[in-house]
């Protein structure tokens, strides 16, 4: 694999170095003419994109249409899809599930939307199968939103972006860069998606190669695989932090719209020649092996083949990895899973929109037909990604070969991807084709003493290590014969059971609310100057969104926003919700402490102590780059329902987290100094005065003063001056954060 240290040319379907950026070059790849065609601003490098259909599930679609309600909905304005796939489950302790169900039923009844009940599909199958199209675009309040093989280009996005298009507003954001994809040559036996999708993650992340850009795969090797395989591959995309990804199209996806009922979504699409992309990765997939992602990030890939060679370096270097999320919180062991110098996994899962495609479980059944996972502690876990993928699955043998190998089927579930399904016992080490293993994303629990692990792995090599009754595992060990069976897809299974308003809203319907859906709290205009704590520092190299708002169990409070912002950072700073709370509800103490800083900061001058002194308050968190991973608005929305203003950050992992923030009113304030020797720590209060004029007035910086405390939570009178800055904003973002969030924006 290579990336290019310059731009690239498209020419005659090969790669050459770009001497310099051609204008030209530029619109003539997939990405630009899909966003301009989408573009509602006439101005091609500043978009206003609007979306041609959205979806969401339901951890998110309460809080979306919530909010879209307050801010004035009458009826969904373009196809707007509820999947219900996160929470299929009962619920204990928050929302029972089927309260949030009935919600989005007769939501998606009452303003003319789709309504897709539990355990018909995940929300990225449904899509993949019921809304994609050739050069289409489609928003969903889920970081996997990537239909990029199937020729639409989908983006992953907060809430709030949802929302603005249910009230006929635009996607604002400037023209990304896109690299190239360049494939070439063909798979060998027993290699899957998940593994060229695991060495691109590895490649790219580190370096932010393709950071907030759109990956658009183009070559040869496209031609070489399936759809499924190439769907596979796009979905994991997110991983890399990209905006968005698009695949050239062939006679193979031509066939995959015809065998889903729906042959007028292909068009043909090949970028020009001449275009012009910011970079490229060149892959030989011949050369790609079966990989393994250990803990704790998708990026942390090996081949299998190595780990095996040097199982005490790699083990070693993750269990280095976990002391940097957990510290000495936990003593996280790796080591004990060798047994006759082999690795021992106890657990396999294959699921969700990354691995219960159809061929990824037909591959998975092969590889076990006639074999035995065994009667020890190891445990094969299989959902296929849609009912129709399920029906096709017991028709044609596949289930039969994995129950009869010890295997155990269950319906479509995001919860193995997320934490809300098959929590390995503590200690244990689970092998998952999904899409993330983040810490605690398998649902342990490190504050109460319980921690398990994930790696990341295709359901081959998944299958072959289950043949071998848990013992890691390369499918290229195995001389398989893959049947490579053929699809056929029975849409009758979603006429039956989804409600589809085909568009027309019926307002007479009454919306049924459920004891724990509660609105949003009502939030305040953004002060003229601000007075902040700081409660929370976390050093970290990236912090995930599920650290910041965990996902799993913690989820059942999600149509519950102050029930859910109890939970905010609980695996990562169980104190922080006390602070930040005590903050928000001014308490004797942060009175006390307001005054202190109010006091330090007139000795320096005495203005600026008066400023203070009526300034707007609330708290920060401080993080080196937070909000990698899921495009759940909570992440932000539990820290402003908990009287966060700001976030303050060296960067931000990606735009949705950042726009998120944006959304809830809270200042994306950005430190440019690194996190080393801050002029702030966790308890000092931080002094901005100017901030409403800063974003009023297009500021690229603003001076701040940090006032510090002691360990005894007393002001020292040390003042620190330094600069922050919030990057670039469109207008509309700077209005939102005026207003003190989206609701207050749009109702105002």
């Amino acid at each position: 694999m290579k990336l290019w240290e310059t731009g690239a040319i498209y020419q005659n379907g090969k790669l050459t170095a770009a001497g310099e950026k051609s204008a030209e070059g530029v619109k003539k790849t997939l990405a630009y003419s899909i966003l301009q065609k989408h573009n509602t601003s006439g101005d091609d490098a500043r978009l206003k994109i609007k979306f041609d259909k959205i979806t969401s599930h339901d951890i998110t679609y309460v809080g979306i249409i919530q909010t879209a309600r307050a801010s004035g909905l009458e009826k969904f304005p373009l196809p707007y899809v509820l999947t219900n796939c996160h929470n299929s489950l009962c619920a204990v302790g928050g929302t029972i599930n089927e309260d949030d169900h009935m919600f989005g039923l007769t939501c998606a009844q009452k303003y003319g939307g789709i309504y897709v009940p539990p355990h018909q599909a995940v929300i990225h199958q449904f899509a993949r199968e019921m809304l994609a199209e050739c050069g289409a675009m489609i928003l969903g309040s889920d970081s996997h939103t990537r239909y990029g093989a199937l020729g639409t280009m989908a983006i992953g996005e907060g809430g709030g972006e949802l929302a603005k298009q249910l009230l006929n507003k635009t996607y604002d954001v400037a023209y990304p860069g896109v690299v190239a994809v360049y494939l070439t040559g063909s798979p060998v036996p027993g290699v899957g998606p998940q593994d060229v999708a695991l060495a691109i993650i590895k490649a790219v992340f580190d370096k932010g190669y393709v950071k907030n850009k759109v990956m658009e795969f183009i070559g040869p090797g496209v031609a070489n695989l399936s759809c499924d395989f190439r769907i596979g591959v796009d979905v994991m995309t997110t991983e890399t932090t990209c905006l968005s990804s698009i695949w050239k199209t062939d006679s193979k996806v031509e066939e995959w719209y015809a065998i889903h009922g729906r042959p007028s979504a292909y068009k043909e699409m090949n970028p020009e020649d001449g275009a012009y992309y910011d970079g490229a990765i060149e892959i030989d997939l011949s050369e790609i092996r079966p990989m393994i992602a250990m803990p704790f990030h998708p990026s942390c890939a090996y081949t299998i083949e190595e780990v095996n060679k040097n199982l005490d370096d790699v083990l070693t270097d993750a269990e280095k990895r976990a002391k940097v999320s957990f510290g000495d919180k936990v003593n996280f062991n790796l080591h004990n899973k060798i047994i006759d110098g082999k690795l021992y996994v106890d657990q396999g899962v294959i699921a969700g929109c990354a691995g219960g495609g159809f061929e990824n479980i037909c591959a998975a059944a092969d590889i076990l037909k006639g074999k035995d996972t065994g009667n020890g502690k190891f445990l094969l876990n299989v959902y296929p990604a849609s009912m129709p993928v399920y029906m096709e699955l017991m028709k044609n043998g596949a289930f039969a070969s994995l129950i009869d190998a010890g295997a155990i089927v269950k319906t479509a579930f995001c919860g193995p991807c997320f934490g809300a399904g098959d929590t390995p016992a503590n200690g244990a080490f689970s092998i998952r084709h999904s899409t993330r293993n983040f810490p605690n994303r398998e649902g342990s629990k490190i504050q109460n003493g319980q921690l398990s692990s994930v790696a990341l792995m295709d359901a081959r090599s998944i299958a072959a290590t289950a043949a071998n009754k848990g013992f890691l595992t390369a499918a290229t060990e195995f001389d398989t014969e893959f049947s490579g069976k053929k699809y056929f897809f029975d849409k009758s299974i979603y006429e039956k059971r989804v409600y589809d308003s085909k568009g027309v809203a019926h307002p007479e319907v009454e919306i049924q609310f459920g004891p724990n859906i509660k609105d949003w709290p009502e939030q305040k205009a953004l002060a003229d100057d601000l007075l902040i704590k700081v409660v929370s520092e976390i050093h970290d190299p990236v912090t995930t969104t599920d650290e910041l708002i965990p996902s799993g169990e913690t989820s059942s409070f999600r149509s519950n926003p102050l029930g859910l912002a109890e939970f905010t950072l609980s695996r990562r700073d169980p104190a922080y919700v006390g602070r930040a709370k005590a903050v928000r509800d001014l308490t004797d103490d942060v009175k006390a402490e307001l005054k202190e800083a109010a006091d330090a900061l007139a000795k320096k001058d005495s203005a600026l102590g008066k400023r203070a002194a009526e300034a707007g308050t609330g708290s920060t968190i401080f993080a080196v780059k937070p909000g990698d991973g899921s495009a759940r608005e909570q992440a932000a929305s539990c820290q402003r329902v908990l009287g966060a203003s700001a976030n303050i950050a060296n960067e931000y992992a990606t735009k949705r987290y950042r726009s998120n923030l944006i959304n809830w009113g809270m200042l994306p304030f950005l430190y440019k100094d690194g996190d080393k020797n801050l002029p702030f720590a966790n308890g000092d209060y931080v002094f901005i005065p100017g901030v409403r004029k800063m974003i009023e007035e297009k500021l690229a910086v603003v001076k701040a003063y940090a006032v510090k405390f002691g360990s005894d939570g007393k002001a020292t009178g040390a003042v620190n001056e330094f600069e922050l800055s919030v990057g670039d904003l469109t207008d509309d973002e700077r209005k939102i954060i005026l207003a003190g969030c989206l609701i207050n924006f749009y109702r105002d």
